[in-house]
This record gives structure tokens, sequence and C-alpha cells, in this order.
């Protein structure tokens, strides 16, 4: 599915516990959007941010947003990153 104009758009997020405490946040259908936050519910305002943030880049410069494709995360994950579905207005 294109995104062509501004929507609510479910885009799977990683969240990874990092060493030094909060969560490391990556988007696996947007190569390169990865973001972090303090604590769990930080962590996901700033993965909405970065989500936002993508997709407002990638349609000035006159791309198309592909929205998520979750076959991206399906395998094995190691038990502590936690998967959750990020809705974003793009």
């Amino acid at each position: 599915t294109y995104l062509m104009k501004k929507q609510i758009a479910k885009f799977t997020a990683i969240f990874e516990p990092a060493e030094e405490g909060g969560y490391t946040v990556i988007v696996p259908s947007l190569p390169g959007c990865v973001t972090e936050g303090n604590s769990l519910e930080e962590a996901v305002e700033m993965a909405k941010d970065a989500i936002e943030l993508y997709c407002d880049c990638v349609i000035a410069e006159g791309n198309k947003v592909i929205i998520d494709d979750r076959r991206q995360i399906f395998g094995k994950m190691p038990k502590s990153r936690i998967v959750s579905i990020v809705k974003a207005i793009v």
C-alpha cells in the first residue's frame, strides 16, 4: 500500500531495552528510522515523531511511503525485545 495524503497509518516498531537504560526503537519498514526513549512511554512517543518526520521527508522528496510490511519482522526475536504497532499521522 502506498501513502499519498495525510492519514493515520500503523507501523511495526521493535523496542529493545538499552544497556544504559531506556529503549532503542527500530521501525523495520522504514530503513534507517531509529530512535530512543528513557522509558517505554517516551520511546513510543519518540517513535511516532520519528515515523512522522521520516515520512514527511520521503514525501517532500517526491517519493511514496510504503506502509508497514509485517513480513519483515517474522522469525525468532530475543525475548527482551518488545514488538508493537505504533500509529502515526503521516
